[in-house]
């Protein structure tokens, strides 16, 4: 039977950096982690990418109902382990109802030149996407799919801030994302782009699409402001999803979902 590492007791410098990691963008970036709570996100991370873990923090009521296969995880990982009051863990927490369990990880980095520069490229582009969870939403879908990568404007929300992470389900840690990036990355490296837009002129029917280039990127844009102009004029192709009724717009989220599912599907042309 493995025997669970001892734990430390959860420090004032380390509280006062998992909240700053939680709650500051900025922090995030200079230290190159982020945190992930609950059992089973971290357990699959744990499991999986156990060398992007730098430490854990477990309160009592976790620990309490710990599985064993849980613990065997957790004892095979060499990294510092903590404890804490669960009260002092609620402080802490991002979350409603804490589960007790949260890790510090490290935000994996990719080689962006190396990605857009292989065969076949299928990705997003989100432009000014604000809310946490369609972010969240879209990156668990690129995942699920299984895209080259995400990449988001300078104005989007953090991949790496806390409701994203949520929302996208450990996923952040498995599927390239890059933040900041500028449209005329995509040229640079011949990548064609396609818009999705609401119901306009000019814009043809998703499913009037029967080929895609190797090298593609899907441009979404914030559900209010749609699209910059840029954006679409550097774009091949600006196609819509037909709805029925009053409906006027999908949420970006939803948007992702459908037209790369689609496009997924359809052969890739020179």
């Amino acid at each position: 039977m493995d025997v669970a590492p001892p734990l430390q007791v959860l420090t004032q410098r380390q509280r006062a950096l998992i909240r700053l990691l939680l709650r500051d963008k900025n922090t995030r970036v200079q230290e190159g982690a982020f945190v992930l709570e609950g059992a089973k996100s971290c357990l699959d991370v744990i499991r999986r990418h156990p060398h992007a873990i730098i430490s854990l923090t477990m309160a009592p009521r976790y620990l309490q109902t710990e599985s064993d296969e849980g613990r065997q995880a957790r004892s095979a990982l060499a990294v510092r382990q903590y404890t804490c009051a669960d009260a002092v863990f609620d402080q802490l927490s991002d979350v409603e109802a804490p589960q007790g369990l949260l890790a510090v990880v490290r935000q994996p980095q990719w080689d962006e030149s190396r990605l857009l520069g292989q065969a076949r490229v299928l990705g997003i582009y989100g432009d000014r996407l604000r809310d946490p969870a369609n972010v969240g939403a879209i990156i668990r879908t690129a995942a699920a799919l299984n895209l080259t990568g995400v990449w988001l404007s300078p104005d989007s929300a953090d991949p790496f801030g806390p409701k994203v992470v949520r929302a996208a389900a450990g996923t952040v840690v498995t599927l390239p994302i890059f933040r900041g990036s500028d449209a005329g990355v995509f040229e640079k490296h011949q990548c064609v782009m396609y818009s999705a837009l609401a119901p306009s002129p000019g814009a043809v029917p998703l499913r009037n699409i029967q080929s895609i280039p190797h090298r593609l990127m899907i441009a979404v844009g914030n559900e209010g402001e749609g699209l910059a102009e840029h954006i679409v004029k550097g774009s091949a192709v600006r196609f819509t999803i037909p709805m029925a009724g009053a409906v006027e717009s999908l949420n970006v989220a939803a948007t992702v979902a459908i037209c790369v599912f689609y496009l997924s599907t359809l052969p890739t042309v020179s």
